[in-house]
């Protein structure tokens, strides 16, 4: 009998795993900006749930958990990137002179690089920004699988807008900044 259980939990997973696992990829390679690392975090998350999975699937909300396993995986992976790239700095830094890596200006403004923009903003803004707004969760569920409040949700997402639109040029309209963001989420290019 306890065969038939753990088939039936396995099988259950099976369909959880085939339904989502491409959804929590985008998620997390919107949250990183990595490609590469999309995949390893979506399966990583999936992992960890399946270790997890007898409380998961009862807690009635296995979407929303999945989503914050890879925020959290997400998190631990920016973090250990700034920490490593700070290393890297203290030790290969400019020792006077200039790096010769400065710029007069962008070249062609006329395409917006929303990923680099959604890079440049703090891991809670970017996140609220892309479960709104990419993945069209309400300001409840984004509140869930971040486990921060409903309130906070709704101010970081403003503020990521914001900002946003502040880094994409004033002439950047908040609408638009969305649409670009929904775009990223159907990997369409705008």
């Amino acid at each position: 009998m306890g065969t038939a259980v753990d088939d039936a939990a396995a099988a259950e997973f099976h369909a959880f795993f085939e339904a989502h696992y491409a959804e929590l990829a985008r998620l997390a390679h919107l949250l990183t900006g990595e490609a590469d690392a999309a995949d390893d975090l979506a399966a990583d998350a999936l992992l960890a749930l399946w270790h997890r999975w007898d409380r998961v699937r009862e807690a009635g909300h296995p979407v929303a958990y999945a989503r914050g396993v890879v925020a959290n995986l997400a998190r631990t992976r920016i973090r250990s990137a700034v920490r490593e790239r700070r290393r890297i700095a203290l030790f290969w830094g400019p020792r006077g002179g200039g790096d010769g890596g400065a710029t007069d200006g962008p070249d062609v403004p006329a395409v917006v690089d929303v990923q680099e923009a959604l890079r440049r903003l703090p891991f809670r803004k970017r996140a609220c920004v892309v479960l709104r707004h990419a993945f069209d969760l309400s300001e409840r569920d984004t509140s869930l699988v971040l486990g921060i409040s409903v309130g906070t949700v709704k101010s970081q997402t403003s503020r990521g807008v914001a900002e946003l639109q502040r880094l994409l040029g004033s002439e950047t309209p908040a609408a638009r900044v969305r649409v670009a963001v929904a775009a990223q989420r159907s990997g369409g290019d705008r």
